[in-house]
């Protein structure tokens, strides 16, 4: 008999850093002001959606196993429903994801993306399956290596088994700084 996958909050209790570093990028996205913000938000959902996915699928799924773990890649998704659906995720992007030195690869970036985006939408849709149809990137500035970022979406029209979606990917800002939009992307489902 399977285990149920464990609920949202189950999984931000099954997270356990492994090392100092991951210790200290929690802490700094746990702590950030935008997060703080997201959580006293009761229109928003708090999880860690990779660790829903079973450990021995996860060990060979590229954005929740392989990427997560060989560049330390953090993150935290909030989930919500602002007069439409809308998510908000948080991540960590290491310097093992640069494509030229220091500057985070514009493949990864669609990746965070596709899989972002669809990994929000399968709720919505009737057999809970997101099969990118078209994906079309905006590349605005270069996404430095080692910082943290934050993609935002939001569902822009589903109609049967056929979804759309528009994202970016932003600064997360610091000491009142605005954010900075970095990529965008429009796709369809």
């Amino acid at each position: 008999m399977s285990m149920p996958p464990p609920t949202d909050e189950q999984t931000l209790e099954l997270y356990k850093p492994t090392d100092e570093e991951s210790e200290r990028s929690r802490n700094i996205i746990c702590t950030h002001p935008l997060v703080r913000q997201l959580r006293a938000d009761s229109t928003f959902t708090e999880s860690r959606p990779h660790l829903k996915i079973p450990k021995v699928i996860r060990e060979r799924n590229l954005t929740a196993g392989t990427l997560l773990v060989q560049t330390k890649s953090l993150f935290h998704r909030f989930s919500g429903r602002e007069g439409g659906k809308s998510i908000v995720s948080v991540f960590y992007l290491g310097s093992d994801l640069s494509g030229h030195q220091g500057i985070v690869h514009g493949g990864m970036l669609a990746t965070l993306l596709d899989e972002g985006l669809a990994r929000w939408l399968l709720p919505t849709l009737p057999n809970g399956v997101a099969v990118t149809a078209n994906l079309n990137v905006d590349y605005r500035k270069p996404v430095p290596a080692d910082q943290y970022v934050v993609l935002r979406a939001r569902t822009t029209k589903v109609e049967g088994r056929k979804a759309w979606v528009e994202g970016h990917i932003e600064s997360l800002p610091k000491n009142g700084e605005e954010a900075v939009v970095m990529v965008e992307a429009k796709l369809s489902y």
